[in-house]
């Protein structure tokens, strides 16, 4: 066998690529497993969209290798987008850089501006691809913690009295993922006050703000956060686009230039009729929006109903398109619950310590399945043997 390079070191496997292979080993041997883990839609884009794709794939001069920056009519699609749901003004040439897949720019942004030495600001609870790219950088990772007593939000006051001096990024998720905390204005201007304070390249990933959520809001609407912020949305989960992989870099043009340098050399740009798609997507009206929102609160609903089952405690005001839970008393941790519920019901429940450890005491419950799922999740529960069902409530919701 030849030797994997030391940049591998910590980086493992992604949790869900492990625990569908063994949810696809449980199918394989004739278990019926329920998926409520993953946060891929199950609803299709809009029929505009697809009818655009349709179309312009048909063109027989739409298939040869596209721009790196992507295409004009996609960029300009996201700016209007932008200027439209965020009220923030990028210019369509300069300040939006498309991406397969906002997951992507992760690795750009992270190879681009990170090395050994350096240090990187990681949220813990938070997205797992933060902590291992920041691994294949060689940078340093600095835990910086979300707790349900101070919202979900970074106690910024404590963090500034640490030596920052060495940190270069901070990654930032609002809304949140997993917790489902909305962002305020309020926060943007504190975080970057303290961007600019300590010299510190804020990241936001945002690809959450539609799911759930009346007020869309983007970091770069406060006055002056280009100098230190960045901005990644996506399709994926606003459009129900997970599948296209198509994404966005937004924010000030001299970043996004050198980001340009890294991306440049990893791929040769996106399909032609896939970006004009995109930007069919970017001018759903509102009312498409408000339609999957309907959608997604039936679902909400009866996901409380489950987790009311299970003796969890969770906000009815979270946002995005996972419900988060604080586990019952009887539990270690949420690895426990969720392991017990897929053993007894063939039912599988994310559990949050794999977000990082002030994610242990949670689970997370997506709600891309049909509503009836949920309402076959409910029943195998209430019929197996599970502690948190069939012991005396130890918690009030």
């Amino acid at each position: 066998m030849i030797k994997n390079a030391s940049r591998l070191g910590e980086v493992k496997e992604y949790y869900f690529s492990r625990k569908l292979r063994e949810i696809a080993e449980l199918r394989a041997a004739g278990k019926d497993v329920l998926n409520l883990g993953i946060g891929s839609p199950d609803l299709p884009p809009s029929q505009a969209v697809l009818d655009t794709l349709t179309e312009e794939s048909a063109k027989e001069n739409n298939h040869a290798y596209q721009s790196y920056s992507g295409l004009i009519e996609l960029r300009t699609a996201f700016s209007n987008w932008y200027k439209k749901h965020y009220d923030v003004d990028l210019n369509p040439t300069n300040e939006v850089l498309p991406l397969i897949g906002s997951k992507e720019g992760i690795m750009h942004i992270s190879m681009t501006y990170l090395e050994a030495g350096d240090e990187v600001l990681v949220p813990n609870p938070g997205y797992p691809a933060y902590r291992a790219v920041a691994n294949l950088t060689g940078a340093t990772i600095v835990d910086y913690d979300l707790k349900e007593e101070n919202d979900w939000f970074p106690d910024l006051e404590a963090l500034a009295k640490k030596d920052l001096s060495k940190v270069k990024i901070m990654w930032l998720n609002y809304p949140n993922m997993p917790t489902g905390t909305r962002a305020t204005k309020a926060f943007f201007k504190k975080i970057i006050a303290f961007g600019k304070a300590h010299n510190i390249l804020i990241v936001n990933d945002n690809p959450y703000s539609f799911i759930l959520n009346e007020e869309p809001l983007s970091i770069l609407s406060v006055e002056g956060a280009k100098d230190t912020a960045l901005e990644l949305n996506s399709l994926s989960k606003s459009h129900n686009m997970a599948g296209w992989r198509v994404g966005v870099l937004a924010g000030k043009a001299e970043y996004l230039q050198t980001i340009l340098r890294f991306k440049s050399n990893m791929d040769s740009g996106m399909f032609k009729p896939l970006q004009l798609a995109a930007a069919t997507a970017l001018q759903n009206p509102k009312s498409w929006y408000d339609s999957l929102n309907v959608t997604y609160r039936e679902r909400r609903e009866t996901v409380f109903e489950l987790l009311d089952l299970l003796d969890c405690q969770f906000d009815k005001d979270q946002v995005g398109m996972f419900v988060w839970a604080k586990i019952p008393e009887g539990y270690q941790t949420g690895f426990e619950l969720s392991d017990e519920v897929l053993e007894n019901t063939y039912v599988f429940i994310t559990p949050g310590g794999i977000f990082g450890s002030n994610g242990d005491q949670y689970i997370r419950v997506s709600l891309c399945s049909k509503k009836e799922v949920f309402k076959e999740a409910i029943k195998r529960i209430k019929t197996a043997q599970i502690k948190a069902v069939n012991e005396e409530p130890t918690t009030v919701n």
